[in-house]
């Protein structure tokens, strides 16, 4: 089941989300999102632990039809009254997806992975519901900013306390463990902190960099998963013999 966020951690994400001095960082990693998915316009998706909410925007301005599902109630409260009717919403694990087999398009999980018991069965299940790609986005282990996070854990209370950390070295091969040598496309962001005045003009581009984003040691990481049929099957070749049309020719 892993953790589910309480209505303290809700108001504390919420507060990180709208202040302006995240919004880059936000923009960044919704950026690689939409680039590394490359989503068709009209098709559908379904964003694992949703949480408020954060990458629906992103996905409805690209066309798409959202699912969104999460363990907590209190992170879908908020959801709810920020999209309102535009996305369908559901209360549900991602070990446990109630939903049939590639019933979407698309699935993702951002920053959920962290928080479940079971990574490897969540991805099975997003693998399960989706037809064509899947979009991972998860914490950097080996990331500067990862290692500080986990640092200021040992000496205050903060969710990350509560998070698992992932490289992407790991993080593909659990992938490739499972559904063989599939195509997987990764880059990661966040690679400086966040300043302000012209240095951080300066970062802005150069985190902006496709050359940069391909150093594995960005503080977030992105990755999609091309999905291939796991089984084949070959044509059977159907006989059928035809009764004669035509009789004793009498006159």
């Amino acid at each position: 089941m892993g953790y589910i966020f309480d209505f303290n951690d809700t108001i504390a994400y919420e507060r990180w989300f709208h202040d302006p001095r995240n919004r880059f960082t936000i923009d960044l990693q919704s950026r690689l999102m939409l680039d590394l998915l490359q989503p068709v316009r009209g098709e559908s998706i379904l964003d694992i632990g949703c949480g408020t909410g954060a990458s629906f925007l992103p996905f409805l301005n690209a066309g798409l039809q959202v699912t969104g599902l999460d363990p907590s109630p209190y992170m879908l409260d908020i959801a709810i009254k920020n999209v309102a009717n535009r996305v369908d919403l559901h209360r549900g694990f991602a070990e446990d997806l109630p939903f049939e087999d590639n019933s979407f398009t698309y699935a993702c999980l951002v920053t959920t992975l962290e928080f479940v018991d079971d990574p490897q069965k969540a991805l099975e299940e997003a693998c399960r519901v989706a037809k064509d790609r899947i979009f991972i986005g998860v914490l950097n282990r080996y990331a500067i900013k990862g290692f500080q996070r986990r640092v200021k854990g040992i000496f205050t209370a903060t969710i990350y306390n509560r998070a698992r950390f992932f490289s992407v070295w790991e993080l593909k091969g659990s992938i490739r463990a499972m559904l063989g040598n599939v195509p997987v496309v990764w880059r990661t962001v966040c690679q400086f902190p966040i300043t302000a005045g012209w240095v951080a003009s300066i970062l802005e581009r150069i985190e902006r960099s496709g050359l940069v984003q391909r150093c594995p040691f960005g503080a977030y990481t992105g990755m999609v998963v091309t999905l291939e049929p796991r089984f084949t099957t070959n044509p059977l070749a159907v006989t059928y013999r035809a009764k004669s049309t035509t009789g004793p020719v009498t006159g």
